[in-house]
């Protein structure tokens, strides 16, 4: 039997009515957002998450609402109301062509206040003019604006693609715990005190990595989950105390059948969630690669500009920067800004020396690529045919903006690496609504940590190596590979994984070698490996984080943008002002106490 609807109930969302229901009476529920008074007339914007419809009331309708048409005037912003009408259709230049609604307003029958609202601490608008800390204390109306609606719907529809595309590929949604065990080797864990287990602590899982892990020893073959995380990060801009993640684990893969997997994915799902095309195919590049090419292990495909190595032709100059950096064991390499000669003034190349400067490198060489050569800081010492030779090596020609850097190979990479990327933000080459991806691949399974004066894993402990049989971790670590990747989009890495190691002895030697011992191991991992112990199977996975790539979608700020109730980059929910001060009562009952010192 069909439920009642009651008479106040909408018929319609405020965003779907057009010309072809003139004549009919509806209902509409919504938020005013703007109120005209003409008269004896009144304009009423109705909106709701679907959109807006202007509602027109006059004198006949004031006898609907409690009070008098004066009581219908004074209806106010954010009032919620239930509005009965007939729709009628606009003509000429009546018609607002940029609503959806535009064609047609309501004209009022019936006006019934749901809900009076006081004055908002900031007016709703979809371009936000309230700072953003008053706006996150009052989340639940800055989400009344239409970007952020527009950021949770697109969102949603994208998350939804996602399990569907899973789903018709075999994948198996499965949640795994949330209250778990603190491992060490990654960021620092949010701790949950038990109760029932005086002393003893769960954790907030950092990633599902171990479970999703277990899944494919226990036979699931391929797990997902659009998987919450947590990590007491040091605060960054960027990053979020908690964040969604696409994971995902297969099993008897190598790594093209993941890398092929999530590709269609992601194609799938930024089609269907926000109507971007990809261009295919994604390229895929070795880390090392990716670090001469680019600078980085994140390239950002948009535009070119790559790395060009000068460091023999510099071997034939008589410029002291270049000959001493060669002499020391360095690398001279530049790029070239097609067509910036004339963008860039010298004052404007200073502010670029000043920037690599800021990064580790002694300073920036430059040179304006003319008909007649090159001119600008090293012109001197490439006159005729050392010049030519130079502008031929970097693919330069009239026009051009040559940039040069000197030093140690790392400290070159970074610099330039970085550098491009500001030039290519300056010449306008990295629009927000032009989307490339790639793959970086075989990371480096080691990388070396200064302040602690040791040998961490580069990506997790547990990704496989390159060469499965090594016996020794300690010689030549820095050149040892893993069989780790990571998904770029347009200079952001968005995801990573690796092929897993699936043999309990190999696994052990890498936990030895990162320095955890044998009792810890047990202690922290015992139940992965006596998992291996029963048969693991090869496999490997990838998880993705969602916030970010909505973000990129969407061409937002920052991430804060795409979530629904952020928290501040101090880890803060403004709104709900947690974290807070518990009781002493339930501090005694899980037999803990603070020493923090009391906050002035």
């Amino acid at each position: 039997m069909a439920s009642k609807r009651s008479s106040w109930q909408r018929t319609h969302t405020c965003g779907e009515l057009t010309a072809r229901h003139e004549g009919t009476e509806v209902v509409l529920n919504g938020w005013i957002e703007n109120h005209r008074h003409h008269g004896q007339i009144l304009f009423l914007d109705l909106r709701d998450r679907y959109g807006v419809t202007q509602v027109f009331c006059d004198q006949e309708v004031a006898g609907t609402v409690s009070g008098t048409f004066e009581t219908l005037r004074r209806l106010g912003a954010e009032d919620v109301l239930s509005v009965r009408g007939t729709v009628r259709r606009r003509e000429g230049d009546k018609i607002n062509k940029n609503r959806s609604t535009g064609e047609i307003e309501l004209v009022a029958l019936q006006v019934t206040v749901l809900s009076e609202a006081e004055t908002p601490p900031f007016e709703i608008l979809d371009k936000a003019e309230a700072n953003e800390e008053l706006r996150m204390q009052y989340r639940y109306l800055d989400l009344r604006r239409r970007p952020l609606q527009e950021a949770m719907q697109k969102r949603a529809r994208f998350v939804t693609a996602i399990r569907n595309y899973l789903q018709d590929n075999r994948f198996i949604d499965i949640e795994t715990p949330i209250l778990t065990k603190s491992t060490p080797e990654g960021a620092r864990d949010y701790l949950v005190p038990s109760r029932v287990h005086p002393g003893k602590f769960f954790a907030l899982p950092q990633s599902p990595q171990i479970f999703k892990q277990l899944c494919m020893v226990g036979g699931l073959d391929r797990y997902y989950q659009i998987a919450r995380c947590f990590r007491d990060e040091d605060l960054r801009a960027d990053r979020q105390p908690e964040f969604t993640q696409i994971d995902l684990e297969m099993s008897f893969v190598e790594e093209h059948d993941v890398l092929d997997m999530v590709e269609g994915m992601v194609i799938h799902g930024l089609r269907e969630g926000f109507g971007i095309e990809l261009p295919q195919p994604f390229p895929r590049f070795d880390f090392f690669e990716a670090m001469e090419k680019y600078g980085c292990d994140k390239p950002d495909l948009r535009f070119g500009m790559t790395l060009i190595d000068v460091t023999e032709l510099a071997k034939k100059s008589d410029f002291k920067v270049f000959a001493t950096a060669v002499a020391t064991g360095g690398t001279v390499r530049g790029i070239c800004a097609e067509g910036a000669a004339e963008k860039f003034s010298r004052k404007g190349i200073d502010e670029l020396t000043a920037f690599v400067t800021g990064l580790g490198a002694k300073g920036l060489a430059w040179a304006k690529v003319t008909a007649n050569g090159v001119e600008g800081s090293i012109a001197k010492f490439y006159e005729g045919d050392k010049g030519k030779e130079l502008i031929a090596a970097m693919g330069g020609k009239p026009g051009d903006l040559l940039l040069f850097v000197a030093d140690q190979k790392k400290i070159v990479l970074k610099a330039l690496g970085d550098l491009r990327l500001k030039v290519g933000g300056i010449l306008g080459l990295r629009d927000p609504k032009v989307f490339r991806c790639c793959w970086v691949l075989n990371f480096p399974m080691f990388e070396y940590n200064e302040d602690k004066g040791r040998w961490q894993f580069a990506h997790n402990p547990f990704s496989a190596p390159v060469d499965w049989d090594i016996q020794d971790f300690g010689k030549d670590t820095d050149q040892i590979r893993s069989r780790a990747y990571d998904f770029v989009m347009n200079g952001w890495e968005l995801g990573s994984g690796s092929i897993r190691i699936h043999r309990t002895e190999l696994q052990a030697r890498v936990f030895e070698f990162l320095g955890i011992g044998k009792e810890q191991q047990r202690a922290n991992f015992g139940f992965l490996l006596d998992a291996y112990k029963y048969g693991g199977p090869p496999h490997g996975g990838i998880a993705l984080g969602v916030d970010r790539i909505v973000t990129l979608a969407l061409g937002r700020e920052g991430i804060r943008d795409v979530i629904a109730f952020p928290k501040t980059a101090m880890a803060y929910d403004l709104m709900a002002e947690a974290p807070g001060s518990v009781s002493a009562e339930q501090m005694a009952e899980l037999q803990i106490v603070s020493t923090a010192k009391p906050q002035p």
